[in-house]
């Protein structure tokens, strides 16, 4: 597997990361690799979680967005979620 090195983490992260890793009794690698999993929606074997995937009517949209807008976001979201999660995320071992 590669490692990879995050940069400019800020303190706030940090002090997070390590509580996490303390109150779980877990490495901090093994926090970090969780939040970027979840972040990702994904499971610990790599695939696409559907628990995280979120209903495009459930959402609220901030800011000013005509009718239109609206409605072509709508629909974008909605094509997403009938997306097969193997589309946009490859099986592994592929």
């Amino acid at each position: 597997m590669p490692d990879l090195v995050i940069r400019h983490i800020d303190t706030l992260m940090a002090e997070r990361i390590k509580a996490l890793a303390k109150e779980r009794q877990w490495s901090i690698n093994d926090v970090v690799l969780n939040a970027l999993r979840s972040g990702l929606g994904m499971s610990a074997a790599g695939q696409i979680s559907a628990e995280t995937l979120v209903d495009p009517g459930s959402l609220v949209l901030a800011g000013h967005w005509d009718a239109k807008e609206k409605a072509v976001f709508q629909e974008a979201m909605q094509a997403l979620s009938l997306t097969p999660p193997t589309q946009l995320a490859p099986e592994q071992g592929r």
